[in-house]
């Protein structure tokens, strides 16, 4: 019965904390304000600053920062928007959270499957030649074929089921090694779980609840990027690799949301053709085909 409330209530409080952080990085430079003097004593811009550029008194934004979002109407949320200069994906995540909050427009349920349906397993195996996996906005691995499963061999060592990247790239040190670059994909996991979070703010989501818990508890690099409140979604770029069996990988990727299945997302992968990375690709396929490495997707 208090879950509305205990959902409002944590969004208000994300409201306030992404905000400040986004104000806080913003400069008056950045923002095309003049600076007079050089004692400043506010990181990035001002509560007034913000609400000149927003088209709005500083008593109504100091409201909203403090999370009283109810009521607030779309030309507000806009001049916000353009005042702190937020992208897509933290326009998406102010909007969730002002949803939550109170506000008029209706909270969007996210609604995760717990497993992957059998179609999109034989999918995956079909792609015999393409690394593949689906992951959830937890970043849990619910399903991936032979292949994906041989390039995220290091994952899979872990006993604890689901397989989760986050948990991997903060808690293993093995990830320092497997991700070459490592603080950028650190970078990628804490914002797309605080992503996850602006969609489901409440604690009624205890597997994530939990995933956040003891990553803050057993990791600084991970309690100082979630400090940040950044959200961030990469649909497409590359992954260089260390795999412990073929060595170096470079590969470009694709991740793309299935529409059937809210919160799941499909991650594949390729390499360039007649290039070190092809080669090892074609390694990694037969070193899969011997190993046959069992899927250990579903929960312990």
């Amino acid at each position: 019965m208090g879950e509305p409330k205990e959902t409002a209530a944590a969004a208000r409080r994300q409201i306030r904390e992404f905000l400040a952080t986004r104000r806080a990085r913003l400069t008056p430079e950045q923002a095309g304000l003049p600076v007079y003097g050089g004692n400043r004593r506010v990181k990035g811009l001002r509560r007034e600053e913000v609400a000149t550029l927003a088209g709005i008194s500083v008593e109504y934004y100091i409201r909203l920062e403090r999370g009283e979002a109810a009521g607030v109407s779309e030309s507000v949320l806009d001049g916000i928007n353009h005042a702190l200069q937020l992208d897509e994906v933290e326009r998406a995540h102010l909007l969730d959270l002002v949803r939550a909050s109170g506000g008029t427009r209706p909270l969007r349920v996210v609604a995760t499957r717990p497993g992957l349906r059998p179609p999109i397993q034989r999918i995956l195996d079909s792609m015999t030649t393409t690394p593949a996996l689906v992951y959830s906005g937890r970043l849990d691995i619910l399903g991936a074929n032979a292949l994906g499963r041989a390039l995220f061999a290091p994952l899979y060592a872990d006993p604890l089921r689901p397989v989760n990247m986050a948990r991997f790239a903060f808690l293993d040190p093995a990830a320092r090694t497997f991700w070459r670059d490592w603080p950028t994909i650190a970078d990628d996991n804490a914002n797309a779980l605080r992503v996850e979070v602006g969609r489901n703010p409440c604690e009624c989501d205890t597997d994530l609840t939990a995933l956040i818990g003891d990553l803050s508890t057993r990791s600084e690099d991970f309690r100082t990027r979630w400090a940040r409140h950044d959200v961030h979604l990469h649909t497409t770029g590359v992954k260089r690799i260390h795999h412990p069996v073929v060595g170096d990988l470079e590969l470009p990727y694709e991740a793309t949301p299935l529409a059937a299945d809210p919160g799941q997302t499909l991650l594949m992968y390729t390499a360039e053709p007649d290039t070190p990375s092809a080669d090892a690709l074609r390694l990694l396929s037969s070193w899969a085909a011997s190993e046959q490495p069992e899927d250990h997707s579903t929960r312990r």
